[in-house]
C-alpha cells in the first residue's frame, strides 16, 4: 500500500473508472478516499450502489485534495472536461486512459507536465487486462510505482519509452480482444456448420482460446515451437494451417494491425488539436 494514492480522484465514472476504483477497494482504499466527477446520473447511481461513492455532477474544490487523477473520458470531450479540473488538480500526478490523447495535448491543457498516458483493454473489466503505459520525463520513480500499483487492479502492464509506441499497443493489446472475438466468432458458425450446437462450439472455442493461452503463458516455449507440436504433418492440424497459408492468413492479420496503428495514429492527430 505505501506508493497508493491517499486521495484519488476519476475524471469520468464509467466502466474503466469502475474497474479500477473496484481494485483498488478490494486494496483496502475506502470510498472517501475517492472523488468522482460523473455528469450522468444513471452512472453516478451505480457508483453510489457498487461503492458507496457520492459522485459530483461537476468538476469542484474536492478535487484539490487528490494526489492521482485518472481521466476516464472519452477523448472527444477531454479538452472540454479539462478546463474546469485543472485550477484544482496541478500539483496532482495525472494518469489518462481516454484513448488517442497524446500527453503534448493532456499537459497543455492540465498545465502540468506529471502526466502519465496510459492503453488498457477490455478485459481490465474481469481483471485481465493488459495496458500499455507511458511517462512524460517529469514523472518520478515513485510517480511510476503507485501507478503500476492502480494498473496491477486491472491486470498486467507494460512501459514503453516513445509514446508513439502506444499506437502499436493499441493495434496489438487494445484492439487485440475483439481480434479474439472475430475468431471466436468463425470458430463457432464452422462449428455450427459440421453440426455441433451454437453453444457446444462456442463452448469449445472458448475454451481453446482460454486453454492454449494458458498452456503459452505456462510454458518457456516460442509459440512456433508450441504450434510445431500440435501439427503432425498430414495430419488435421496440419490441412488446417496449410490452408490458412495459402489463403495469406498471417499477412492479412498484420497488415490488419498496421491499419490499426496508422488509426490510432491519426485519431491522436484529430483530438490533440484543441
Amino acid at each position: 500500500m505505501t506508493h497508493l494514492a491517499h486521495h484519488t480522484a476519476f475524471i469520468g465514472g464509467g466502466n474503466m473508472a469502475s474497474a479500477i476504483i473496484g481494485g483498488l477497494i478490494r486494496q483496502g482504499m475506502k470510498p472517501e478516499q475517492f472523488t468522482v466527477v460523473e455528469p450522468y446520473a444513471e452512472t453516478a447511481a451505480k457508483l453510489q450502489q457498487d461503492f458507496g461513492i457520492t459522485a459530483l455532477p461537476a468538476a469542484g474544490p474536492a478535487l484539490a485534495q487528490a494526489q492521482l487523477v485518472v481521466w476516464a473520458v472519452k477523448p472527444q470531450v477531454f479538452h472540454e472536461a479539462a478546463l474546469p479540473v485543472m485550477p484544482f488538480t496541478r500539483p496532482a500526478l495525472h494518469l489518462s486512459v481516454a484513448a488517442g490523447i497524446r500527453t503534448d495535448s493532456i499537459c497543455r491543457w492540465l498545465g502540468t507536465q506529471r502526466v502519465v498516458r496510459c492503453m488498457p483493454n477490455t478485459p481490465a473489466l474481469v481483471g485481465q487486462g493488459i495496458t500499455g503505459l507511458f511517462a512524460c520525463p517529469s514523472v518520478t520513480p515513485a510517480d511510476k510505482a503507485g501507478v503500476e500499483q492502480v494498473i496491477r487492479t486491472t491486470g498486467q502492464s507494460v512501459w514503453v519509452d516513445q509514446e508513439s509506441l502506444l499506437d502499436a499497443v493499441t493495434a496489438l493489446s487494445g484492439s487485440g480482444p475483439a481480434y479474439v472475438f472475430y475468431f471466436l466468432e468463425a470458430m463457432t458458425e464452422a462449428g455450427v456448420g459440421m453440426g455441433l450446437t451454437a453453444a457446444q462450439a462456442y463452448q469449445l472455442a472458448m475454451a481453446t482460446f482460454s486453454g492454449a493461452s494458458a498452456l503459452a503463458a505456462a510454458s518457456s516455449e516460442t509459440p512456433e515451437v508450441l504450434r510445431q507440436r500440435v501439427t503432425s504433418k498430414g495430419g488435421t492440424t496440419y490441412a488446417a494451417l496449410t490452408s490458412m497459408d495459402s489463403a495469406g492468413i498471417k499477412a492479412s492479420f498484420i497488415q490488419a494491425m498496421q491499419a490499426a496503428q496508422k488509426r490510432a495514429a491519426e485519431l491522436g492527430d484529430e483530438f490533440g488539436k484543441a
